[in-house]
């Protein structure tokens, strides 16, 4: 067992583990550490406690300070200089006719590199846009191309719903997400309402797919055949939440729809609902990053 101490870099970030080196931390005091990337400020999103060492990578990185005034004053001098930096960069970038779309900067605390996080279509050849920033900022630049959900992480904003993303108030990492949990859901396959403001699938869709795959292992399907206890029928619809069925009995084929309790009903042969090949096709760039 090992005692640790969790670091977030991010508002909503991943949460890093470091030794405390003696010290006793609340959530939410600011720190100094060294990390991969250098010297970095960072906040406390978890409070000492013991670890099992399997749960550790190795070396575990050592607390530098508890952050000062005067660290805390240097990191907001470097958001002032990121604003700066954001300027010049896009500047760059035009002189350099670029297709690319620049999304934030951000210093390290001891300005020993500068990050331009970026998005774009495909591959970028920056090399001399790198050679003209180093040129302006006399450091190590690092350019780092991210993906559309990234983006809507770090920018934020409101979702579809009208309150601000999950991503960038809540959620520490993407979950997989998949045209098959919107198919399982219920939900309507229009690109439009199952996409988020990124373009890519709603990240909600995860939160409750447990259960809708409960349901669907007690709920016949759509296109089912079933024995109800009015006669044999096909599903025609169904309510994963109130478990109910539709089936259009074969007796009455052209008479509406009866609904049953899933319960009430006994599967003869599981119906497919699928998606044409071309919508497949056309919804499979949603899924990606």
């Amino acid at each position: 067992m090992a005692e640790v101490i969790g670091v977030r870099f991010k508002n909503v970030g991943k949460v890093y583990y470091f030794d405390p080196a003696g010290n006793v931390l609340k959530k939410g005091d600011k720190v100094i550490v060294e990390t991969s990337r250098g010297v970095e400020c960072g906040e406390i999103a978890m409070e000492n406690r013991q670890i099992s060492d399997e749960e550790l990578v190795q070396p575990l990185r050592q607390l530098i300070r508890v952050a000062t005034e005067e660290d805390l004053k240097k990191v907001e001098e470097n958001k002032k200089k990121e604003k700066t930096a954001f300027g010049i960069c896009l500047k760059k970038i035009a002189a350099h006719k670029l297709e690319m779309k620049l999304v934030d900067v951000e210093y390290t605390f001891d300005n020993s590199k500068i990050l331009f996080y970026f998005t774009a279509d495909g591959r970028v050849d920056f090399r001399e846009l790198v050679k003209d920033l180093a040129s302006v900022f006399r450091t190590r630049i690092e350019l780092r191309q991210i993906g559309v959900r990234d983006e809507a992480k770090m920018l934020g904003g409101l979702g579809i719903c009208g309150k601000p993303f999950c991503c960038s108030t809540f959620l520490g990492g993407f979950q997989p997400v998949s045209i098959k949990m919107a198919k399982e859901q219920g939900l309507s396959l229009n690109p439009v309402k199952i996409s988020g403001i990124c373009g890519r699938l709603m990240c909600c869709l995860k939160y409750e797919q447990e259960t809708y795959g409960e349901l669907l292992r007690s709920v016949p399907g759509v296109n089912s055949v079933v024995m109800t206890p009015k006669g044999r029928g096909v599903v025609t619809d169904n309510n994963l939440l109130t478990e109910t069925v539709y089936v259009r009995l074969d007796s009455a084929s052209d008479a509406p729809t009866q609904n049953f309790r899933a319960k009430e009903v006994r599967v003869l042969k599981t119906g497919r609902n699928s998606v044409s090949r071309e919508e497949l096709e056309q919804l499979r760039t949603l899924e990606g990053n």
